[in-house]
């Protein structure tokens, strides 16, 4: 057994898929939304709701600022949870199994404060976590030192008795200059392997 005593997950692209250009493509098709991204930062504004600004305000002022994709940007909220599905299964399975193994599971993402409020709507097993670290409501964002220091500053917790997963290569170097384990998040299979092969869970733990 690995010294391993809780067990960290990024939300975005580990639990639930989160794919605006997924959903611009299918709206307006691929070299609109192409340009669309390459007039505005979108992803940028959401680094401002991520980091505790006013979900429908920032997208509407920003929406504002380019008249030409103003309906469009618009939709980052008002058709938000359409860029934020689906659930990503085999992830909350080992999410469940961890916990039913007695090994804490905590949240650490980058999610603004309404935007998670509305996410708990449609998604109630986000209340699962043992304890949740959710950068809207911390003011601080990853790769940021700051986020991953309050969560061992609260957990007492720290370096090697962390495992984190995260489908962004920034966020896992943050999480490694800490001293944590980390898995870069790719697909489910690969998650579940890392976990088989740290003896935190079998296949078998799965099917309870």
């Amino acid at each position: 057994m690995s010294d391993i005593k809780a067990v960290i997950f990024d939300i975005g692209n580990v639990l639930i898929e989160w794919q605006p250009e997924r959903f611009y493509d299918a709206i307006i098709g691929v070299e609109q939304r192409k340009k669309m991204f390459e007039c505005v930062d979108l992803h940028g504004m959401n680094d401002v709701i991520d980091a505790g600004g006013p979900f429908k305000q920032t997208i509407y002022d920003w929406a504002e600022r380019t008249p030409e994709f103003r309906t469009e940007i618009r939709m980052w909220h008002d058709r938000w949870i359409e860029m934020a599905t689906p659930e990503i299964t085999l992830s909350w399975q080992s999410l469940r199994a961890l916990r039913r193994k007695g090994i804490p599971v905590f949240a650490l993402s980058n999610f603004g404060i309404e935007s998670f409020a509305y996410a708990q709507t449609h998604y109630p097993a986000l209340a699962e976590f043992d304890q949740r670290f959710i950068s809207g409501h911390l003011g601080v964002i990853k790769p940021g030192a700051k986020i991953y220091q309050t969560l061992e500053q609260t957990t007492k917790l720290s370096g090697v008795e962390l495992l984190f997963t995260d489908d962004r290569q920034d966020n896992i170097d943050a999480a490694n200059a800490h001293g944590w384990h980390t898995h870069l998040f790719a697909h489910p299979e690969g998650w579940l392997e890392n976990l088989y092969s740290l003896g935190l869970l079998t296949p078998d733990d799965l099917q309870a």
